[in-house]
């Protein structure tokens, strides 16, 4: 093939690619709000949210790791504090890296009872991964997704902010910090 046949097509195939990035950034940018972030699933038309705020949370209960067992409407009852309740998987990469974060918020907020529940997820390999970075707050398994299917988890890692009286008062989609668990909660809980 002549040189100046292999130099058009080349630069042909440069300006496509350019052309394609262009368009995955602009379909990219309008799902993005002023400032580069991603919305929340639930600002986004026909998204399915799962459990919305000021939904009354589904009760449900799990076996736990330290196999007490819980019960959310009877920790309610009893206990009376909100819940932050996250739903993870130890085959979820973004999941696993909150966890530490999740794990240092509860220690900092005693007022509230934090569970991870872990979805659709063989109980074996999520209690050995929740072992393996020692963490401290509840662990429940949902090994056949019933709770996950009740929440109507998007996708996993998914959080809810429930209040003491019940009401879901936050769906987090995706991985938190720490910085967004603490100001999430002293936003609702002063």
């Amino acid at each position: 093939m002549p040189a100046a046949t292999t130099s058009r097509r080349l630069r042909l195939a440069i300006v496509a690619v350019v052309a394609l990035l262009a368009l995955v950034a602009a379909a990219c940018s309008d799902t993005a709000d002023a400032t580069g972030e991603l919305p929340d699933l639930a600002d986004v038309p026909g998204a399915d949210t799962g459990a919305a705020s000021g939904d009354i949370a589904p009760d449900f209960t799990v076996e736990t790791l330290d196999g007490a067992g819980f019960t959310l409407s009877e920790h309610l009852a009893s206990d009376g504090r909100p819940v932050f309740l996250n739903m993870w998987a130890s085959w979820c990469p973004p999941c696993r890296a909150e966890m530490p974060d999740i794990d240092a918020a509860a220690d900092a907020h005693g007022d509230v009872k934090f569970i991870g529940i872990a979805a659709s997820d063989e109980p074996e390999s999520a209690a050995g991964f929740a072992a393996s970075i020692d963490i401290g707050y509840t662990i429940g398994f949902d090994e056949h997704g019933v709770v996950a299917r009740d929440y109507n988890v998007p996708g996993l890692p998914s959080s809810y902010i429930i209040s003491a009286e019940g009401e879901i008062l936050e769906q987090i989609f995706g991985a938190v910090t720490k910085a967004d668990i603490d100001e999430k909660l002293e936003k609702y809980f002063g």
